[in-house]
């Protein structure tokens, strides 16, 4: 659903189509690009949204805010994007790789800023390099999921790795996660989707495989489809380590990343920066700092393993399956 936000800082009015306040100072507009509409996209974007306020409202920066999503559509994200750009927007803030490479070959002609969010590999997805380009990484330890999942099971045969196709930023942590394995002589099966039910049906072949945990790293596409398939997984005992907290409320057993709340809130400062102070002195990207265990409580009851085994690898925080 699309939405526009305008935050009254001071007395704002119309003129010849564009929002001013008395002092004829421009309102700098924002768009929000979602990718698709979930869990993780959506904390994200209300994070932006909420800080963006608070910030702009104490510094005195007059702000509009539009929240779109893509819904994982190419077509549709180039529309938004294009779209940002014709309507003057002074940084356009696209959520996760798809959403952010499409805005910036939008902006290719203008410029226009763009501030992205939870873009995984930054450099793998071709988003480095551009003096208008700059964002926040959700990047994710791949060494340290893979170790989490020995220290709950030290004799692990098989690993199923479940991932989308379509997800640029799926591929490294995969190929870190193979490599791993590899080298620990594991073995993995590969099981791939690029829609909801494609996701359910790789799921089935996880478990007609006899898999003993399930690895996905912060593919959009599974997180689409995590709350149908975490009961799959969990009735068969079986536990899914994933790439971020939002799964983990979506019904995945845990995983040790990016909190996405304070990622969303670096987006908007940096985003707010850049408004009021352009790009200089700014980085291409700027990665977030995980060591949070996130354990999904109905998960755990279920499988019962040895959560003190987790505690080397940092703070451990428990929720309950929700559908936000």
């Amino acid at each position: 659903m699309k939405k526009t936000l305008i935050l009254f800082i001071t007395i704002l009015f119309l003129v010849s189509g564009c929002a001013r306040i008395q002092n004829d100072e421009t309102v700098h507009h924002i768009e929000i690009i979602k990718q698709l509409d979930h869990a993780s996209l959506d904390e994200i974007a209300k994070a932006i949204e909420s800080r963006l306020i608070e910030e702009a409202k104490s510094k005195n920066i007059p702000i509009s805010i539009n929240i779109s999503s893509g819904q994982n559509d190419p077509t549709i994200l180039k529309q938004l994007s294009d779209q940002a750009v014709s309507t003057g927007a002074d940084v356009i803030i696209p959520i996760a790789t798809l959403a952010a490479q499409i805005a910036v070959s939008s902006c290719a002609n203008t410029k226009t800023p763009i501030v992205y969010a939870a873009v995984s590999d930054p450099e793998g997805a071709d988003l480095t390099g551009f003096d208008y380009v700059t964002g926040t990484s959700d990047a994710l330890n791949t060494q340290t999921i893979i170790s989490m999942i020995l220290a709950q099971n030290p004799n692990l045969k098989k690993v199923g790795l479940l991932y989308s196709l379509s997800e640029t930023n799926s591929f490294k942590p995969i190929s870190e996660a193979k490599e791993i394995l590899d080298e620990k002589g594991i073995e993995y099966v590969e099981a791939v989707g690029n829609t909801t039910d494609e996701i359910l049906t790789s799921t089935s072949v996880l478990l007609f495989e006899n898999v003993e945990a399930v690895f996905t790293p912060t593919d959009n596409v599974v997180m689409a489809a995590e709350l149908a398939l975490a009961p799959m997984l969990l009735e068969a005992n079986i536990p899914h380590y994933t790439g971020a907290d939002s799964f983990v409320r979506n019904g995945a057993y845990a995983t040790c990343g990016v909190n996405y709340t304070k990622l969303g809130f670096n987006t908007a400062d940096l985003a707010l920066k850049v408004i009021t102070e352009g790009f200089e002195n700014i980085d291409d990207y700027y990665l977030m700092d995980g060591g949070i265990i996130t354990i999904n409580n109905q998960a755990d009851e279920i499988l019962n393993l040895d959560l003190d085994v987790l505690k080397q690898f940092g703070e451990i925080v428990k929720v309950d399956t929700s559908e936000d």
